[in-house]
């Protein structure tokens, strides 16, 4: 049985710039795990296209190590969506507060005789219900599409056009969003702040003989409000903390921001058709406003980054480099907790790959990989030894 990238290529060709193509023009595919076996040893890549798996309890326990790493660094997105989630709530009611305060100061020095408290109750309540109302009706038509709307989608898909996931998810409204159906979204939540912010200056008011009442019950709904407002900064401190925690156990920088993380089911493939590269890095993270990949390798740290692996990475930084159109300035290998090494992207390092991916592609055309080594260790280290024929021990 031959694969989807095996079946044309007995039509393949070399195009004038080096990449092999098939009948449809379209450039052979070559993984980022490709790049990394084929680097390793070239029989093991050609083993590994044939279907021979990797075996052995350092494969299974890079696999476990692997699903630990991903969960951990989905908890510290998590908690890092429910710190901001608890900031965003606790900015709109300390916003309630300024505006109550605002209107005590004004309702001091408003005569009664201009606009009394009780006529400023009605409009306010009227107000109220109208928002309300009008929110609440938001919330459940999808108003957006029929409208046609604009989102944020396109601006998304200009940093990221591959990524199945969103870069980092909006507190109210993900990319997209059309609303409708009980989802409400930035729109949404104005209009019912608005209602309760209209609301309580209306209860207020209608208690109020005269603006010296006036002024002193929304004090006290303002000392309520700081309550609340207390209430919800304790919990965004508590998600901070929680924060902090899951950046730890997750081996994460300070100020670093999680735009993408690999299950290897749910995480969304990185393609570059020009040359036919792709895979899904370990995770990709924003510093200092660059998206810069990074590679979690498990097992035994070596001294210095093995080849192989730089070249994965490699794949990794090319193809962020061509979804986003712009060329992260080096990647992060990482061995365990604290070993960790940055790989310079630049012409040397981008030659280096383009080179490695057109053997590749040539040798899924003619054949004949060879192993490249004579290292006996390398071969006992080998996952896929057990189908070698060419093997040194």
């Amino acid at each position: 049985m031959t694969t989807d990238n095996e079946s044309p290529l007995h039509h393949a060709e070399e195009s004038d710039d080096g990449f092999w193509r098939n009948s449809d023009e379209e450039a052979l595919h070559v993984s980022a795990s490709d790049l990394e076996r084929h680097a390793y040893c070239p029989l093991s890549w050609q083993l590994a296209r044939k279907g021979k798996p990797g075996r052995g309890e350092a494969v299974q326990a890079g696999r476990v190590a692997h699903a630990e790493i991903h969960r951990r660094v989905e908890d510290f997105k998590n908690k890092q969506f429910d710190l901001r989630r608890a900031l965003v709530i606790w900015s709109w009611w300390f916003t309630i507060i300024l505006v109550i305060i605002a209107d005590c100061i004004i309702f001091s020095v408003l005569d009664d005789e201009i606009r009394p408290p009780i006529d400023m109750a009605k409009f306010l309540t009227m107000l109220a219900v109208s928002w309300l109302g009008v929110g609440l009706l938001a919330i459940y038509f999808p108003w957006r599409q029929w409208i046609n709307f604009p989102t944020d989608v396109e601006k998304y898909k200009s940093k990221i056009e591959n990524m199945n996931e969103i870069v980092i998810e909006s507190t109210l409204q993900p990319p997209g969003f059309i609303g409708g159906w009980s989802q409400g979204g930035r729109v949404e939540a104005g209009l019912l702040l608005g209602a309760i912010t209209f609301g309580i200056h209306a209860i207020g008011l209608t208690w109020a003989e005269n603006k010296e009442n006036a002024a002193f019950i929304l004090i006290i709904m303002a000392t309520f409000w700081t309550l609340l407002a207390s209430w919800q900064l304790q919990k965004a401190l508590l998600a901070d903390n929680a924060l902090e925690i899951a950046r730890l156990e997750a081996g994460l920088e300070n100020n670093v921001d999680v735009a993408y993380s690999d299950d290897e089911s749910t995480a969304g493939l990185l393609v570059d058709n020009e040359t036919g590269l792709r895979g899904r890095p370990d995770q990709i993270v924003i510093v200092d406003g660059e998206f810069i990949p990074v590679e979690q390798k498990t097992g035994k740290i070596p001294n210095q980054p093995h080849k192989s692996h730089e070249i994965q990475l490699l794949a990794y930084i090319s193809l962020v480099a061509s979804t986003t159109g712009r060329a992260p300035p080096y990647g992060v290998l990482r061995y365990g907790p604290e070993s960790i090494h940055t790989i310079q992207w630049n012409e040397k390092s981008r030659s280096r790959l383009m080179a490695s991916t057109k053997e590749i592609q040539r040798l899924m055309v003619q054949g004949g990989a060879e192993r490249n080594h004579n290292r006996k260790g390398k071969c006992a280290n080998c996952s896929r030894r057990y189908a070698c024929d060419s093997s040194l021990v």
